[in-house]
């Protein structure tokens, strides 16, 4: 699936999403900075993941690990730093409930500093955190 917002696409495409980039980004992150290349290329195949583009080039990515029926667990979703503050984690985490495959799923994940930005899609404040399925 692709969703476009002005210059901005979003999509599940894994031929699209630029390993070495993601690598990059999650190596700046406090959850994933020790994880291998091979580690996140496994990662990626194994799981529904979202690259988040600017003209072709990648800014963004989250995944999804789900059952597709009853549960996804939302993980590794970060934004390029020159790209925050510009309602794109907002605009994708909207993609990821969107998607057919999950969107009737419980969705959970684990952060230890993004409370308040999950809180706005309804995720229940405590270090795993939840959301209710919607129908």
């Amino acid at each position: 699936m692709e969703w476009f917002k002005n210059d901005f696409m979003i999509s599940d495409n894994l031929e699209l999403i630029n390993l070495d980039y993601v690598t990059q980004l999650l190596s700046n992150t406090y959850w994933a900075s020790n994880r291998t290349k091979e580690t996140i290329e496994k990662s990626i195949e194994n799981s529904l993941s979202f690259g988040l583009y600017i003209s072709g080039r990648q800014i963004g990515f989250a995944r999804v690990v789900s059952d597709k029926a009853v549960f996804s667990w939302i993980m590794d979703v970060v934004i390029d730093d020159n790209y925050r503050g510009k309602g794109l984690g907002q605009w994708l985490m909207n993609c990821v409930f969107e998607h057919p495959e999950i969107k009737y799923t419980a969705f959970a994940l684990a952060t230890s500093d993004a409370h308040i930005f999950y809180k706005k899609f309804g995720f229940k404040d405590n270090k795993c955190m939840t959301r209710p399925i919607l129908t």
